[in-house]
């Protein structure tokens, strides 16, 4: 007889929660390092700087939008679009990996400055005060020059970081990223600009720190920066009258010292817990520009000290952060983005701030996210979204590098 083998017996089908089923083979996902507490809070300030700015623009222009639009919502509806589209650029940054943009510094830059040249064309751009700074049509404008600071940020960190081991050799790195600022500088002043090329500087000088380059040479960068501003402010008589008035603008109340001295006026009204919100009596047509460079004013008159005091805080926890996240980026190109990035905005609050409480010159610069304007909001918002994806890069690098418990 024939031995006859036994049939093997089928694989019993694995059941759900059985152990002996195992895992399911799955494709790797690409996902984006966690959310650490530095991003969430970063996200908060922010958004409560821009819901902050947009309930201040409601009341600063209510009177004047009724007055020349024939409603008091028509500057906060179309500030409103504006918040709509800066968060949508900022979700956008926020995904992208920082150093895929080290090759776009280059190109926003040369595109920023042909556009500030076709805004000295005489019929192409746009003038209001005597100044041509504004490209589009009708009531949708854009300012190139808010571009070209995102641009110069770029090209500067990726080109510092390249060199970094020439740091110390002036024409390998300083002065390439001078001479760019120095182009930039000269289409500003032809505008003219001199508040954004002083916040363009200050974001050149910011980088140049953060990169090493020798204290000697940034020293006499200072100096030269000073002596420049100085003669610049000296040449044109309007800039100096700005430039001197703000030490005793009641000596001239009624002509060069009139918006500091208003805006004086309004911060001293509103006391320890202001008038109240709406209640602001400047924006009756007393304080010009009180729904852009000079809203700060008009906080401090219906939100008193403590509303002034509580948007320095968050200038102050928006500044904590992100000298956190350049001191933990991953690489070289993510700090001097993180630090720039932070040296724009801390900058230009302080300029903005210090013009309306009477430390520093009025220079027309607005208080970044608070302000109403779209072509400056859209810029901020992209930074903001490259100092998150930094800071959540930076969580991601410390995790990994801290050993397990």
């Amino acid at each position: 007889m024939t031995a006859t083998r036994p049939r093997p017996r089928p694989a019993p089908r694995p059941r759900a929660g059985d152990d002996r089923s195992g895992p399911r083979p799955s494709r790797p996902r690409t996902r984006l390092p966690r959310r650490s507490g530095a991003y969430v809070a970063l996200i908060a300030v922010v958004g409560v700087l821009n819901l902050l700015g947009l309930v201040m623009v409601l009341s600063a222009s209510s009177v004047q939008a009724l007055r020349n639009h024939g409603s008091s919502w028509f500057f906060f509806n179309r500030q409103l679009v504006w918040v709509c589209i800066a968060t949508a650029v900022l979700v956008v940054a926020s995904r992208v990996d920082y150093r895929r943009l080290r090759a776009l510094g280059a190109p926003i830059l040369a595109g920023s400055a042909v556009l500030m040249v076709l805004v000295l064309v005489p019929g192409v751009g746009i003038k209001v005060s005597g100044s041509a700074r504004w490209l589009g049509l009708g009531s949708l404008r854009m300012q190139p020059s808010e571009l070209a600071k995102l641009g110069l940020l770029l090209f500067a960190a990726d080109l510092l970081a390249r060199r970094a081991e020439r740091i110390a050799q002036k024409r390998e790195t300083l002065y390439p990223v001078l001479g760019a600022y120095v182009g930039i500088g000269v289409l500003l002043l032809a505008q003219p600009d001199l508040g954004t090329t002083l916040v363009t500087g200050g974001i050149v000088i910011g980088v140049l720190f953060l990169a090493g380059v020798p204290m000697g040479a940034m020293s006499s960068l200072g100096l030269a920066a000073v002596v420049t501003t100085f003669f610049l402010a000296k040449v044109e008589p309007y800039r100096w009258q700005r430039m001197t008035s703000f030490l005793d603008p009641m000596a001239d109340a009624s002509n060069t010292g009139y918006q500091a001295a208003q805006g004086r006026v309004a911060l001293a009204a509103g006391g320890l817990f202001g008038a109240g919100l709406g209640a602001s009596r400047a924006k009756w047509g007393f304080l010009p520009a009180a729904h852009t460079d000079f809203i700060f004013a008009i906080i401090g008159e219906e939100l008193g000290l403590v509303g002034t005091l509580s948007v320095l805080a968050l200038f102050g926890t928006f500044a904590a952060l992100g000298v956190r996240a350049a001191v933990r980026a991953p690489d070289r190109f993510g700090m001097l983005l993180a630090g720039g990035v932070t040296a724009w905005i801390v900058g230009q609050a302080t300029v903005n701030i210090g013009a309306v409480v009477g430390l520093l010159p009025i220079t027309g610069v607005p208080l970044p996210f608070v302000s109403a304007g779209g072509s400056s909001l859209v810029p901020l918002m992209a930074a903001v979204g490259i100092l998150l994806n930094v800071t959540r890069q930076a969580g991601s690098a410390s995790r990994r590098t801290t050993p397990a418990t």
